[in-house]
């Protein structure tokens, strides 16, 4: 899988993780007899309990090793289970949030593409059609964000999975979709994943970006959105986090934000860009 690293200028061929797992499940006869067992919310779960355990621990040097994860830029403390380290704090100063309040900002370490809505708004995400009312489950508000964009940032296992408020404001609303789990990687470009997959669907009221939804999408063996249920917050403040497994927020704007020139240059092409938590992606008009 081919991602742009804006740092370098450079692109990586980036292994995708569980890549064999996850081709017997989507594109095996047998395989996909099981899929039904494997997005259900109840394996995410067991397989979230069975991270939780203290016996967890021992996988965490094998994933530090396999995916290079820098550990000088985490706490340095014992972790209790893998559960524990895969939800760890990074260590101050080392994501600092772009300062300019006419800075559009990545709510987290990931992958962005951005897609831009219609005036029916509707929009193709890796080639499947839908509608705001689709991934929000709600009609009543997603006519204001024809003309916009959907940024949608997905967070691979090795990435750091703390996510930010992308502004300052308020929360006018927030509610769960229950759903599936499907991996939100492209082998599963067949299924419907933002309409599908569980999901925690919030309307921001925010001081320079206007109205805002922000959607926490939960994909395979993710075990839990942890959503710290803020009603007022500032920008770059913490908004959650997601337990074991690859995940994906979804950011929709009105068409007031213009990305930066690389970002929107790479997702016309289909390639995703590699960002941090608190960078600056675009300018707020």
């Amino acid at each position: 899988m081919k991602i742009y690293d804006r740092r370098s200028g450079e692109y990586l061929n980036v292994e995708q993780y569980g890549s064999g797992k996850l081709q017997f499940l989507y594109n095996n006869a047998f395989g996909r007899m099981l899929l039904w067992l494997a997005v259900s919310p109840l394996v995410s779960g067991i397989y979230g309990r069975i991270n939780s355990l203290p016996s967890s621990a021992k996988k965490i040097p094998a994933f530090v090793n396999e995916y290079g994860i820098d550990t000088e830029e985490f706490e340095l403390r014992e972790y209790r289970s893998f559960n524990d380290f895969f939800t760890r704090r990074i260590r101050p100063g080392r994501r600092p949030i772009e300062d300019d309040p006419k800075a559009f900002i990545s709510p987290a370490d990931s992958k962005v593409l951005v897609y831009p809505i219609d005036v029916d708004t509707k929009l193709l995400i890796k080639g499947r059609e839908y509608t705001l009312d689709e991934i929000t489950g709600d009609g009543s508000y997603t006519h204001e964000f024809a003309g916009g964009n959907a940024f949608v940032f997905r967070l691979c296992m090795d990435d750091y999975h703390r996510y930010c408020f992308p502004d300052s404001g308020r929360v006018i609303s927030t509610k769960k979709i229950k759903g599936r789990l499907h991996t939100v990687s492209p082998i599963s470009k067949e299924h419907k994943i933002y309409k599908e997959n569980t999901r925690i669907v919030s309307v921001l009221e925010t001081d320079n970006i206007g109205k805002v939804i922000y959607i926490e999408v939960g994909a395979l063996l993710v075990g839990k959105i942890v959503d710290h249920g803020a009603t007022e917050f500032e920008r770059g403040q913490e908004k959650g986090y997601f337990e074991p497994g690859g995940s994906t927020i979804v950011v929709i704007t009105k068409g007031n934000v213009d990305v930066d020139k690389d970002i929107l240059e790479q997702s016309n092409n289909g390639i995703e860009t590699a960002v941090r938590y608190g960078e600056r992606i675009g300018t707020i008009r």
